[in-house]
C-alpha cells in the first residue's frame, strides 16, 4: 500500500476502518511491527518517523530500495495510525 496515494475523500474512512480493525485484533498496550519501504534517496526521511525507537535497514539487492523495520510498544491504536501517516509523507514509501 503506498501510504499517500489515497484520494482526499476516502482517506477518512479508510483511516477509521483501520483503526477498528486494530482495535479489533490488538491489546493495549502492546508491540506493534511496522515495515516500510523506500527508495534509497528518502530513507533519511523515513528514519525520522521512528526517531528515539529501534530500527533495522536492510537495503534490497541492487541497493536502490531499503525496507526499515521497527518493533514498537504503542498504547493505542492512534499512535499506530500516527507513524504511518507520518510515513505516507516520505515520498514513495511503501507499507508492509
Amino acid at each position: 500500500m503506498a501510504l499517500s496515494k489515497f484520494p482526499s475523500g476516502e482517506a477518512k474512512e479508510w483511516w477509521q476502518n483501520f483503526k477498528q480493525l486494530l482495535d479489533d485484533n490488538n491489546d493495549w498496550p502492546g508491540e506493534y511491527v511496522f515495515k516500510f519501504i523506500a527508495p534509497k534517496e528518502n530513507v533519511a526521511d523515513l528514519k525520522e518517523v521512528f526517531i528515539g525507537h529501534d530500527i533495522d535497514i536492510k537495503a534490497s539487492s541492487k541497493g536502490s530500495y531499503h525496507s526499515i523495520t521497527s518493533r514498537i510498544l504503542v498504547s493505542s491504536s492512534d499512535e499506530i495510525i500516527e507513524i504511518y501517516q507520518k510515513a505516507g509523507q516520505v515520498e514513495g514509501v511503501i507499507s508492509l
